[in-house]
């Protein structure tokens, strides 16, 4: 065999092992997802996500802000470090915003008390939601079937589901770049 024969003969191994791995990947992640609780309806990608309800960090359960403009809402919690690294990336975002852009929304999956404790010494100038941590909580309703936590996803103004993250996002401007993509591929 020639040495460029071997050279291309790695080259296809590398390319299938690649693909194998990404599908064997994919196939795992299936199986670690538990499927929703019963008589819990997900909200698929595109479908309404309405109505948004939430309870205030004073125990006022009311509709979330911003309707009719694109949400971006974040569920965290105080106990998660990567939340926490997150928060002042989401508030740089949401100052960035202004008046007429996204609509900021945090829900901490905690405790009241507990989240209102972590923003006195880490206050954001959006809107903070919170709910107890359980396998029916609101972000398990909009796609989190795992629980894992930073999890955002985007709202567009007809209260469709368009994006989900998980993850924290590094910067204010890669939550940018994902709002955008996902307002180029929302359904119109």
């Amino acid at each position: 065999m020639k040495p460029w024969q071997q050279w291309a003969l790695i080259g296809v191994f590398a390319v299938a092992s690649a693909a194998l791995g990404i599908w064997l990947r994919g196939e795992f992640d299936a199986a670690r997802t538990p499927p929703a609780p019963e008589g819990l309806k997900v909200v698929a990608l595109g479908e309404s996500a309405e109505p948004l309800l939430g309870t205030t960090l004073d125990g006022v359960n009311q509709p979330m802000p911003g309707e009719g403009r694109w949400r971006l809402i974040n569920f965290w919690a105080s106990w998660c470090p990567p939340c926490v690294e997150e928060m002042p990336v989401l508030d740089a975002y949401h100052h960035a915003q202004g008046t007429d852009g996204v609509q900021v929304i945090g829900i901490a999956l905690e405790d009241a008390a507990d989240a209102r404790a972590f923003l006195e010494r880490v206050p954001v100038g959006f809107p903070i939601f919170a709910e107890p941590n359980s396998t029916r909580d609101s972000s398990v309703r909009l796609g989190n079937a795992r629980g894992l936590l930073p999890y955002t996803v985007l709202i567009d103004p007809q209260g469709r589901l368009v994006a989900q993250h998980l993850s924290p996002f590094p910067d204010a401007e890669a939550i940018g770049g994902w709002v955008d993509d996902a307002k180029a591929n929302a359904p119109r």
